[in-house]
């Protein structure tokens, strides 16, 4: 197995999308998942904007393509919001641009590209604090996103959730930090159940899992294949903590109390799980067997992308761009030997299997909101 690899452009958000494609030349990969958040997202963390996806034309699709087959670079596209949960104002604006960018997909070429459009789904605490509250946010889940994936599919496109469990999306202040819905393998399955279409699947990105002391091979073993479309490559360093142990998140106290019982207490929204963002092979050892990871993704056939998705303190952290350069190259070498053939030149990716970029998309289509998909 062959399986390209892809950096997340989350972490070039001070570039333009013709710079990050000179990047991307530099460090040796296959592809770019490009981000697309809104410009007016509540979010301010790992976020970026490369496409204009407020004007964004069947002529400019095909400009993209038209670059990305020059750079002979693949693509995909994303943006990672609360969806079902959160102010609904933000909430509505969230679902709406998810339309945006599955048009944009669509008009991109879709499936027949290998075009697929990353999302979050989120987490309504009104209806979590309820008894019953996972699965009520379930069912509101299915109420928003069946007509969201009903749309997709029409259009030739693919939904792609990851597993990221936004651990600091709220105040320290709250117990949980459960705050999106596909967060653990089983609410995937269950998402899938309520909504059979073949136009929604996953982004896995194991880091989530090792720190919440999963076994991502055991979560590959167990996880409908057919689904899983992409792998994030970030790891994650797991530091044991003797106070709050290791299963639920270091509680926000009062700073003087717990200084006089010395004690730690959360110090930003953040600092609840206890664990430091990585890359492989990049300053430090991880808590993951990356050997033994791609290995069972092999054996079970799995031929996607895996996208570095670079939030390392040791690399994005440092705000040096020289320093995110060295975390990209570091981790492509660390990958490489696992994922490509060995030749005269070490391990390379074969040329031979860039598939150029069609123009599938004949013609325009207006963008729609929530509201008109009823």
């Amino acid at each position: 197995m062959t399986n390209p690899i892809w950096i997340m452009t989350s972490a070039f958000d001070q570039l333009n999308l013709d710079e990050v494609i000179k990047k991307a030349q530099e460090t040796g990969v296959q592809g770019l998942d490009v981000c697309v958040f809104r410009k007016d997202g509540t979010r301010d963390d790992f976020v970026a904007t490369h496409l204009d996806y407020d004007h964004f034309t069947l002529d400019m699709a095909k400009e993209v393509l038209d670059k990305f087959n020059r750079a002979q670079l693949q693509l995909s596209i994303g943006a990672f919001d609360n969806l079902i949960g959160g102010d609904p104002a933000q909430r509505i604006k969230n679902q709406n641009h998810l339309l945006k960018l599955i048009r944009m997909a669509h008009l991109l070429g879709g499936d027949a590209n290998d075009v697929k459009v990353g999302t979050f789904v989120g987490y309504n605490h009104e209806l979590g604090n309820q008894e019953n509250g996972f699965e009520k946010n379930l069912e509101e889940y299915a109420k928003v996103f069946g007509p969201i994936i009903k749309y997709a599919e029409d259009l030739g496109v693919t939904v792609l959730y990851e597993n990221c469990p936004m651990e600091g999306w709220r105040s320290a202040g709250y117990t949980g930090t459960f705050n999106n819905l596909p967060g653990v393998l089983a609410a995937r399955k269950l998402m899938y159940t309520m909504i059979p279409s073949k136009a929604h699947g996953e982004i896995y990105d194991p880091s989530h899992d090792v720190w919440q002391h999963t076994d991502p091979v055991e979560v590959i073993q167990h996880t409908d294949m057919d689904r899983l479309k992409r792998i994030h490559v970030k790891s994650t360093r797991n530091n044991a903590d003797p106070y709050w142990g290791n299963m639920y998140p270091t509680q926000l106290v009062d700073k003087g109390l717990a200084d006089r019982a010395g004690v730690p207490t959360a110090e930003h929204e953040w600092d609840r799980h206890h664990y430091e963002a990585t890359l492989p092979g990049f300053g430090v050892g991880d808590s993951m067997d990356w050997r033994r990871f791609i290995k069972v993704l092999q054996e079970k056939g799995f031929s996607g992308p895996f996208e570095i998705e670079n939030e390392a303190g040791l690399s994005k952290g440092t705000g040096n761009m020289a320093a995110i350069m060295q975390g990209y190259k570091a981790t492509v070498l660390n990958l490489s030997p696992l994922l490509w053939p060995l030749t005269e030149n070490g391990y390379q990716y074969p040329s031979d299997k860039f598939k150029e970029l069609n123009a599938v998309a004949e013609k325009d289509i207006p963008v729609v909101t929530m509201e008109e998909l009823g």
